[in-house]
């Protein structure tokens, strides 16, 4: 075997910015790929159609008081997988807490909209509708029950 003495040739500084700008490429697609790995979830193409949507609380397990829902606001149960709105005075509704763009979870319920950081979905947290694409379709709906000043799964 025999070894060149020849020199490598010098990177241009166009290669270089090039294979960054690949590099960054790569990322940003892995980063908005199907895989929901670091929301602690299955992807959604891996899921039974129904179960990718439906929120995955267990029946009966008791939630929050009603005075830890804000009127117009709501809260986050990302363990039960919903989300519960107060959207006017003594009327509480819940949704699953997955977008329906991407399946990624929402994290935050302000300005009259349940939030998803992922894609910038916004929803009604009066009834799940989008208010701001690229979801497709509206929260599907969570049943709770509401009994003197407890909510609970039902």
């Amino acid at each position: 075997m025999t070894i060149s003495k020849e020199p490598l040739p010098a990177l241009s500084r166009r290669s270089v910015v090039a294979a960054a700008g690949v590099v960054s490429l790569a990322a940003t697609l892995a980063a908005c790929g199907e895989s929901e790995d670091s929301y602690d979830s299955a992807p959604a193409d891996k899921k039974a159609p129904d179960e990718a949507e439906a929120p995955a609380g267990a029946g009966g397990a008791a939630l929050a008081k009603t005075s830890e829902i804000p009127v117009g606001g709501g809260k986050i149960f990302k363990k039960e997988g919903v989300v519960v709105t107060q959207p006017t005075e003594g009327e509480f509704k819940a949704f699953s807490n997955r977008c329906t763009h991407k399946q990624c979870p929402v994290t935050s319920v302000e300005g009259g909209t349940i939030n998803c950081p992922c894609h910038g979905s916004k929803f009604s947290i009066a009834d799940g509708s989008v208010k701001a694409s690229p979801a497709p379709k509206p929260l599907p709906a969570a049943e709770i029950t509401v009994e003197g000043d407890s909510i609970t799964l039902a």
